[in-house]
């Protein structure tokens, strides 16, 4: 009996060990998620809010992207490139065009639409966003000379350009329809990804259904997905608590990561990592008094980031003080060295004195009122507007807060319509070009809302890239720093987020990373029934 008990057990493994069978229990259901900010359009090239990612991105397919079990965020994967190679010295990149492949209205996705989609993000025409072709400046030209195969020339070797590629905005587009109206995929959906459009109900939600001629066979393997806007941060906790939603991809405090784990036990999963993104001050340097570097140097002077450290991070989703590059990774600041920059003196009440003298003999009188914009998500948008407003008084500055709704916030931003306003980097990629192009001159960088021209910085930013030498590379980083956040004061940096995703254990296949804009496309997410 034992023996007949030890086969049958044998063959009950190895049944359920099938391929067939694994995949077949991987199949089905609805993934559901809130996410706390709507898209302002839909078309990736001109976004860059986790808004447009999270419910649009699974529509779509990329040239390549980040490997979705890679939990550091930054190793190469196919996707519609099969396979790439480098030549010319690093100045030419080949990349082969998988077969097969089919647009959402059945045509065929070829190196053309490739080639078109990438000449509108880097190569814009007048009048058309993108708000990441500085990323791409060191691009000469891009060509497809067949069906299968596209070619991009580099005026100079970059070592980033792969890791630009990996990008989860850019989204393949049709070229005939690109060529018809370049603006089209603003308002409209189709793409190649892993699931079909179904609806989008302003205010409510996106619903998307799989593709059943998905080019990965087997793959996606849920029915579907229903993302759901939610504004609310309690909202969106008390979704996952009452098992409403499986998961929220962006993010949740320390305080509901402890209450869902206490309220739903083994039934919640945990995932936590550091987060390449962090709020930002942009100073409209085009409004006086903030074209006085003066005036802008004593509004970071004025933030006691060391204690907002220690007291934000036990209630909102930030954790360190940082400067152009995520704290403990290989190209960050040392704390010691970074504490020598404007506004990060670990002596406040030095920095605030300093604050107060350049106010005075920049001629901004005692009380000086100005309106801060601040996006409407409430995590960590608020809790960080409030601080800030609190630390400006402390120099005698009277500031008004104005907060957004987040579908119109890109707008007004955009337009300069704003004295300062909360801004953001959030990368992908933790990448000193990728992280720092953001703040290359605004005939540059469209999405530089500082709205200035400094050619120092930006020679800074391209000797940087260019170097191959990794400690050169570490003080010329050194350099753009302190002159973007000490000497001109362009931007005010926070505190760097730190990530944490409390989710239905029934979510399998998912993986955190340091990026809330990975890991979006759910084509290897699955729900254990």
């Amino acid at each position: 009996m034992k023996q007949l008990a030890r086969v049958l057990a044998f063959a009950v493994a190895a049944v359920l060990s099938l391929p067939g069978l694994v995949q077949a229990q991987r199949n089905g259901g609805e993934l559901v998620f809130p996410v706390p900010s709507e898209p302002p359009s839909y078309d990736g090239h001109r976004e860059e809010t986790f808004g447009l990612i999270h419910p649009i991105a699974p529509f779509y397919n990329t040239l390549l992207r980040v490997d979705p079990n890679d939990k550091g965020g930054t190793k190469p994967y196919p996707s519609i490139a099969e396979s790439w190679k480098e030549s010319d010295g690093g100045r030419t990149y080949t990349f082969k065009i998988r077969s097969g492949v089919k647009f959402h209205d059945g045509s065929d996705l070829t190196a053309r639409d490739v080639k078109a989609s990438y000449d509108k993000i880097i190569f814009p025409a007048p009048g058309v966003g993108s708000t990441r072709k500085g990323q791409y400046a060191v691009v000469e030209k891009i060509e497809a000379p067949d069906r299968s195969t596209v070619v991009f020339r580099l005026k100079q070797p970059s070592g980033s350009f792969i890791a630009s590629l990996l990008s989860p905005y850019n989204f393949i587009y049709k070229a005939d329809i690109l060529a018809k109206d370049p603006n089209w995929y603003e308002k409209n959906i189709m793409g190649s990804g892993p699931f079909t459009f179904v609806e989008h109900v302003k205010g409510s939600h996106v619903v998307g259904k799989k593709n059943a001629n998905y080019w990965d066979k087997g793959k996606p393997y849920l029915d579907g997905f229903r993302a759901i806007f939610i504004r609310s941060s309690a909202a969106q906790v008390a979704a996952v608590r009452g098992e409403r939603a499986h998961i929220q991809f962006r993010g949740f405090t320390p305080a509901d990561r402890d209450n869902l784990k206490s309220a739903l036990g083994n039934k919640i999963t945990v995932q936590e990592s550091a987060w390449d993104c962090i709020l930002l001050v942009a100073i409209n340097h085009e409004q006086k008094p903030f074209d006085d570097k003066r005036v802008r140097r004593a509004l970071t002077l004025a933030l006691d980031r060391h204690q907002a450290s220690e007291s934000l991070s036990k209630i909102a989703i930030v954790k360190s003080v940082a400067g152009v590059q995520v704290p403990g990774t290989p190209f960050a600041t040392p704390p010691g060295e970074l504490n020598k920059l404007a506004g990060y003196w670990t002596d406040i009440n030095k920095s605030r004195a300093e604050a107060r003298r350049l106010l005075k003999e920049a001629g901004v009188p005692e009380g000086f009122q100005f309106t801060f914009k601040n996006r409407g998500i409430p995590m960590p948008y608020e809790p960080l507007g409030v601080w800030m407003i609190d630390q400006w008084r402390q120099v005698g500055l009277n500031v008004k807060q104005e907060v957004i709704e987040p579908a119109a916030y890109f707008g007004v931003i955009r337009k300069g319509d704003y004295q300062a306003a909360m801004d953001f980097q959030c990368g992908y990629i933790v990448e000193p070009d990728l992280d720092m192009y953001k703040f290359l001159s605004a005939d540059r960088n469209p999405a530089n809302y500082g709205r200035y021209k400094d050619p120092v910085l930006d020679a800074l930013y391209d000797k940087q890239s260019g170097e191959t030498n990794v400690e050169k590379r570490k003080q010329i980083i050194r350099q753009f720093e302190k002159r973007l956040l000490d000497e001109e004061a362009h931007y005010l940096m926070t505190l760097q987020w730190h990530r944490i995703i409390p989710h239905s254990s029934k979510v399998k296949g998912w993986t955190v990373t340091p990026s809330h804009y990975l890991n979006n496309t759910l084509d290897t997410v699955w729900l254990e029934q």
